[in-house]
C-alpha cells in the first residue's frame, strides 16, 4: 500500500516552518537536506529537520490536510508539532538515508 504524508520540516526548534505533501516522505526530506532546490523556501531559511508528519492511505486527504494546516496560525503549529515531538528533533536522523542518490525528476 502506498501512504501519503503531511510533513512539517524546520529550520531549529520554534524557528521557521515548512508544511509539505508528498508520497515519498524519505526521498523529499533528503530533497530538502540536498537543497535540490537552492531557491526554494526550505534551502533559503535552511529548513533541513523533519519535526513532524502524518500518514494518509489517500493523497487527497492529504492534500487536504495540507492545506488546512496552511491556514492555521503559527501557535497551533507549534503546539502540534510539540506535542508529538516536544525538542523539535529531527525525525528522519536514523532514517538512514542514501545520499548518493536522488530519484530522477
Amino acid at each position: 500500500m502506498k501512504y501519503w504524508y503531511v510533513y512539517i520540516m524546520a529550520n531549529k526548534p520554534n524557528g521557521v516552518i515548512y508544511i509539505g505533501v508528498t508520497d515519498n516522505i524519505e526521498e523529499r526530506v533528503k530533497e530538502h537536506k540536498l537543497k535540490v532546490y537552492p531557491k526554494s523556501f526550505t534551502a533559503k531559511y535552511n529548513c533541513d529537520k523533519l519535526v513532524y508528519f502524518e500518514d494518509f492511505e489517500n493523497g487527497k486527504e492529504a492534500e487536504k490536510r495540507e492545506k488546512n494546516f496552511k491556514k492555521w496560525k503559527r501557535v497551533w503549529k507549534v503546539e502540534l508539532i510539540e506535542e508529538m515531538n516536544p525538542s523539535w528533533s529531527d525525525l528522519s536522523t536514523n532514517w538512514n538515508l542514501n545520499f548518493n542518490k536522488i530519484r530522477d525528476k
